[in-house]
């Protein structure tokens, strides 16, 4: 935060408390500035939209203007978006695919976002989104990072994944980083290439950085062929970013080239998830906060048991990432669903999009 942020939020806190002699003056000052102009509120991170472009069949491109109290970000993370669909506030986690130069200079990040299936969000998000309107962030977040020193980079993304690599890309070539990158992009059609400009203005402009685009409906999957030697990847790093089936393939392929973990960074498009056994999963759920109650059938999150007995618990993405549906668990036994374990029977914090009841739980919400 600037000094003039600084200055400012001192001002609105001292005005607030003067006005309302209330503990949380943004809680009554917020509707007033809201009034006055959406992007002057302080207790949320409101964002216009400048501009939506179709990026990709599917897919658009959000161009957004933070308010000024945004901390900004680093290539590669993601953050959480707030709109407003039919009357309820609903969160989910994106990844930014400008690079920070934008930011810090212009004052606008993008966010490239695929049209899910049945997706509430980015179905709200493609079709009633446009400039001008406001939507809430959070702050940015995860560890999908550049290395802090130059080594050679491999990339390998599928989709939409693809996204928070745009950003690095482009961050890499404004640095004149030294050493070889390597991009090795897997899409079902030529139409499904995201960030397509980016991409080839990168291949033409940029010495160090070598672009592989691979169509899979025409048979071009992932293979040993398409990676350098053991030797090559010696001093590398590799970055994985795609559908699960992409990345667990090019961990195996990376695992048989001598590749080390540490030298592997990845992020998920969909939640990695065990096998669990149902049948000794389910049970009575009760959400001792609110004094409401319903029943897990043993497959369903905690999160969404929870919006089923008509409670809106803050979360985000829905994926074990965000950690915005933390909360506590007073009792009682659930199972992680990444990892398969179950956590102990006493009170614990959980995330309640991976969390499955065994049995009898109580949930602070």
């Amino acid at each position: 935060m600037t000094a003039e942020n600084s200055k400012m939020t001192t001002a609105i806190n001292w005005l607030g408390r003067q006005l309302s002699n209330h503990s949380n003056p943004l809680a009554y000052i917020d509707p007033l500035l809201g009034a006055i102009d959406p992007m002057l509120v302080r207790s949320v991170i409101p964002a216009r939209v400048l501009a939506v472009h179709k990026e990709a069949r599917d897919t658009k491109t959000f161009v957004l203007k933070p308010a000024s109290h945004w901390s900004g970000f680093k290539p590669g993370q993601h953050l959480p978006v707030t709109v407003e669909v039919n009357g309820s506030r609903q969160t989910r986690t994106f990844s930014i695919s400008s690079d920070p130069k934008s930011w810090k200079q212009n004052g606008w990040i993008s966010l490239t976002i695929k049209r899910l299936p049945g997706g509430l969000v980015t179905n709200f998000m493609h079709d009633a989104l446009k400039a001008g309107d406001v939507i809430s962030l959070g702050e940015a977040f995860g560890d999908f990072l550049l290395p802090a020193n130059p080594k050679p980079l491999l990339y390998i993304a599928g989709g939409s994944g693809i996204t928070p690599v745009l950003s690095q890309l482009a961050a890499l070539e404004q640095a004149d980083y030294p050493a070889p990158v390597t991009l090795q992009y897997y899409v079902r059609t030529e139409q499904d290439i995201i960030g397509a400009t980016l991409l080839y203005n990168l291949r033409q402009r940029w010495n160090n950085f070598e672009l592989q685009i691979h169509i899979t409906d025409s048979g071009d999957l992932l293979a040993a062929s398409h990676l350098p030697d053991s030797a090559s990847l010696e001093t590398a790093h590799c970055y994985l970013c795609g559908p699960r089936g992409l990345m667990d393939l090019a961990t195996g392929l990376l695992a048989g080239l001598n590749v080390s973990d540490k030298q592997i960074s990845t992020t998920f498009f969909s939640a990695p998830q065990v096998a669990l056994d149902t049948d000794e999963l389910g049970g009575a759920v009760a959400f001792s906060k609110s004094g409401k109650s319903a029943t897990s059938d043993g497959e369903s999150s905690l999160l969404d048991v929870a919006e089923s007995a008509g409670l809106k618990p803050k979360h985000g993405c829905r994926m074990g990432i965000c950690h915005q549906c933390s909360c506590t668990k007073r009792e009682g036994t659930v199972i992680n669903r990444l990892t398969g374990k179950a956590s102990g029977p006493g009170e614990e914090t959980i995330q309640l999009c991976i969390s499955v009841a065994r049995g009898p739980v109580d949930v602070v919400i």
